[in-house]
């Protein structure tokens, strides 16, 4: 369980912004393929619209879930109980990937991350579950390997950039 207020150092190891999604229709059918490198070493957030270029930026129905976590963790976890390569954020479709914090832990508390250009709030979040997907784009089984790991959807109160790196992640009661 985590305390009731705390700063935690953390790892922002990768981050992403898609304007296109990739995973519609039939898991059988595949990804969308091409377009733009979706990785970043930065991105810019906004208060109640998300992440400037992202897929979700300002979409009235997706502006409290805009943005989403995952653990490093989780990710290793899951290749190691399925002997698969370590998956990223292009195939788990989250935009911010963490070390050092049991990121599922943090549901329903309110959090900030300040890799260095000040603290960015997130308030709401929830859990994010796996879909079938993760069966296409990791490997067979991913599906239910990802559950209680899949990450957090939420969305930023304030203005601000996240960058890859050394960052300061502080839990509000």
């Amino acid at each position: 369980m985590l305390p009731l207020f705390d700063e935690i150092a953390v790892e922002i190891v990768e981050l992403l912004a898609s304007p296109v999604h990739r995973y519609e229709g039939r898991p059988g059918d595949g990804p969308r393929t091409g377009g733009v490198d979706e990785l970043r070493e930065s991105i810019e957030l906004r208060a109640g619209l998300g992440i400037v270029g992202d897929r979700y930026f300002n979409q009235r129905a997706h502006r409290a879930s805009s943005v989403s976590l995952q653990a490093a963790e989780s990710l290793e976890h899951v290749a190691a109980q399925l002997a698969v390569p370590v998956p990223s954020l292009r195939q788990t479709r989250r935009n911010i990937l963490l070390r050092g914090v049991d990121v599922d832990a943090l549901a329903r508390r309110a959090f900030s991350l300040d890799s260095g250009d000040g603290p960015v709030r997130f308030g709401d979040a929830r859990p994010c579950n796996p879909c079938a997907w993760m069966d296409t784009a990791i490997a067979p089984g991913a599906f239910p390997a990802f559950r209680r790991r899949g990450g957090l959807r939420t969305g930023p109160l304030d203005t601000g950039v996240l960058r890859l790196g050394p960052a300061t992640l502080r839990i509000a009661g």
